[in-house]
């Protein structure tokens, strides 16, 4: 593993999973921390001069993402890049894995030729997920195309498919999308794993032993994320909007911690 120098400037860019939802920050209700935070937090430890930006922007397709987010990441001639995208267009029909594979390649050029050390990731395995063996099969020709694109651009990566520490329902938030603030932290640790930066706590930590869900709970819990995510996630799909609509990133202009 290549030993992690002197950064200068880590960016983050991507969606809702490099966002941080749902991470809040105490007493804060839509400000979230996310990995992303948490790994910059712990990588400022050792590089007290670190400056951190995230551009992520909740509910961004992979097109969007390129347009809009890489030009940026490129001008500020970073040392660090985590780049995630492409899980929103994985869940909308028609999605085509190989040429959304053609335009991650080319981002991921870019993001190189600024000399960035780059950590990409795969996406997680759908098995676990409710319908998420009508994606599966194109989730892992996507997830096959980001593992070539990083051995052949010289790319960490981060493989969320075979990480089955993040199958415990914990590591979830109560919408099934988004990682729960522990899954959030274990994320943050396994990112610097990845990058060999000595981090306090161990993300393959075994998790404590949980009471079995009655099954009347279960069927209360499904009820109320219908309500709660399911229906408005589909209502925004059939009116064309998007989560992120009229949202810029939370941290734009890199700074210190």
């Amino acid at each position: 593993m290549e030993s992690l120098g002197q950064i200068g400037t880590y960016v983050a860019i991507g969606d809702s999973f490099t966002e941080g939802l749902n991470d809040p920050y105490p007493g804060e209700a839509d400000r979230f921390r996310g990995w992303a935070d948490r790994l910059a937090e712990h990588l400022a430890e050792r590089d007290p001069g670190l400056r951190y930006a995230n551009l992520a922007v909740r509910g961004k397709l992979l097109r969007q993402i390129v347009a809009d987010q890489v030009p940026r990441a490129v001008e500020l001639e970073p040392g660090l890049v985590t780049f995630c995208a492409g899980g929103n267009d994985m869940i909308r029909p028609g999605a085509d894995p190989d040429a959304l594979a053609v335009l991650f390649d080319d981002a991921v050029r870019r993001l190189r030729g600024t000399g960035a050390r780059v950590v990409v990731f795969t996406g997680f395995d759908t098995r676990n997920l409710r319908s998420g063996h009508r994606i599966r099969g194109k989730a892992a020709t996507y997830n096959m195309h980001l593992r070539a694109i990083a051995d052949r651009r010289g790319c960490d990566v981060v493989d969320l498919w075979s990480m089955t520490m993040f199958n415990d329902p914990r590591a979830w938030y109560e919408d099934r999308l988004h990682l729960s603030p522990e899954g959030h932290r274990r994320m943050a640790l396994l990112v610097a794993h990845t990058l060999g930066v000595p981090a306090g706590g161990d993300w393959r930590e075994p998790w404590p032993p949980a009471e079995a869900a009655r099954w009347l709970e279960l069927r209360r819990e499904d009820l109320h994320w219908a309500r709660t995510y399911l229906l408005p996630w589909i209502g925004r799909r059939a009116t064309g909007r998007s989560s992120g609509d009229g949202r810029g990133p939370k941290r734009p202009i890199p700074s210190r911690l």
